[in-house]
């Protein structure tokens, strides 16, 4: 049986730990208050469905598909406005909560760039020049 990077972040408890710190940082970065305005309130149900799709993603239990079918995730966020701003303050609570979690530092730049890569696949605004 192969190593998954679900088993290298550490399982379960990994991944709540990564998406715990992720949430952390968008609710206290002002920086991150762009982002923060598109979540409700109570972040529950926000940090429920990342751990469930980081899991599968990571290698490790499909939750989300189980739960929700096929993530589709450009189709899920296609309701909100995210053009670079909003991807880059997402990579900002990423990145910060990706440098808590204990992993490799080859894993954690692999993880960093496909996360990132994911981001910028969810844009679906226009970026203005002024």
């Amino acid at each position: 049986m192969s190593t998954t990077p679900y088993d290298l972040i550490g399982g379960e408890t990994g991944i709540r730990r990564l998406v715990d710190k992720f949430y952390f940082y968008m609710d206290i970065l002002p920086q991150a208050k762009g982002i923060r305005a598109m979540h409700s309130p109570n972040l529950a149900s926000a940090k429920d469905k990342l751990f469930k799709f980081m899991s599968g993603w990571l290698g490790g239990p499909n939750l989300f598909i189980e739960e929700f079918g096929h993530p589709m995730l450009r189709a899920r966020h296609f309701p909100f406005a995210i053009g670079e701003s909003e991807r880059d303050q997402w990579m900002l609570c990423m990145n910060k909560a990706l440098d808590e979690i204990t992993m490799d530092s080859r894993l954690r730049e692999n993880i960093r760039t496909a996360l990132q890569q994911l981001a910028t696949h969810m844009i679906n605004q226009e970026t203005t020049e002024n």
